[in-house]
């Protein structure tokens, strides 16, 4: 059986992390930054490297992988959007709208991993770039992996048939919508709904049509998870964007940045907590320069050891 969460988690430490041009076409989370572009990267390198301390304290084992400073790309921190990793030992790599970011994608980083896991399956999905079609990894697509369901948020990023060809690889099976935040489509699904065991967390306002809304809360509901429902302006807080892993005692944590935690209820805290330990971080900088949150910033790692 399929599982939920993993205590082990791959973190890429930045080498240029900053504002990149061609994402923000589509990502109205981010903002143009009002100090230098020195200043920006050593913020970001702070909050990184205090996240991932973070976690290591709390018991994860967590990879980190230094970025190369050569060629210079500005959102090599989000690795999820490029990569994949699967129980069944398999690796999916994606592609990515904006060019800059196609150059994330490094061999070595799985030439690496290999000394260290089994890999025993490559899917290689980057080849959709030459027709503009994109899907980009556990951002477009937010899994429930015990019961083989991609929720999935169509937008410039995530095109329908190219979901439809991961599913068909990964026996998943889709369940898509649209949603918009700030008179645009949400780019990426993990901004606004998470799942872990026994919660899932979502913002069902931001769906189009509302008729939408009630059968995505029911399908999450369908699996016996209770449900906590976002609010739209948590959204810009990144509360959505947050992530079920595991500790080395089993104990699952929901991971997510300081923004998303101080924009939750007393209610909402409480049904969180119920099935998971919230652990959070300031990473004010890459949230308001890169548009991403704490999720954006880890892949969960599934394969098994050598």
């Amino acid at each position: 059986m399929s599982a939920q969460t993993t205590s082990r988690i791959i973190m890429v430490r930045p080498a240029a992390f900053g504002y990149n041009v061609e994402t923000a076409a589509n990502n109205t989370f981010q903002h143009i930054p009002e100090t230098g572009q020195e200043e920006v990267k050593a913020r970001a390198l702070e909050e990184f490297d205090r996240l991932a301390a973070l976690l290591e304290k709390e018991g994860v084992e967590v990879t980190v992988i230094q970025d190369t400073s050569v060629p210079v790309k500005p959102d090599a921190i989000f690795p999820n959007n490029w990569i994949s990793f699967h129980q069944e030992d398999t690796i999916v790599t994606y592609p990515m709208f904006a060019r800059l970011r196609r150059m994330e994608r490094r061999e070595e980083i799985i030439d690496e991993l290999s000394g260290r896991y089994n890999i025993r399956q490559r899917l290689e999905m980057e080849q959709n770039e030459k027709y503009n079609q994109f899907l980009e990894g556990t951002g477009s697509m937010v899994l429930d992996r015990v019961n083989r369901v991609a929720y999935a948020c169509i937008s410039p990023r995530t095109d329908t048939s190219v979901l439809d060809r991961w599913c068909s690889m990964m026996d998943y099976k889709p369940f898509t919508f649209i949603a918009r935040y700030d008179g645009q489509d949400i780019y990426h699904t993990n901004v606004m709904m998470a799942i872990g065991d026994g919660v899932s967390v979502a913002c069902f306002d931001v769906v189009d049509p509302p008729s939408r809304r009630d059968e995505f809360r029911a399908h999450l509901a369908s699996f016996g998870r209770e449900v906590v429902a976002l609010r739209p302006e948590q959204i810009g807080s990144f509360a959505g964007n947050m992530l079920a892993i595991r500790n080395s005692s089993g104990e699952q944590l929901m991971v997510m940045s300081r923004s998303a935690h101080l924009s939750l209820d007393e209610s909402q805290v409480a049904a969180i907590s119920r099935h998971a330990r919230i652990v959070s971080s300031d990473v004010s900088t890459i949230e308001t320069i890169g548009g991403g949150s704490v999720r954006c910033m880890i892949a969960e790692n599934f394969l098994s050891p050598i």
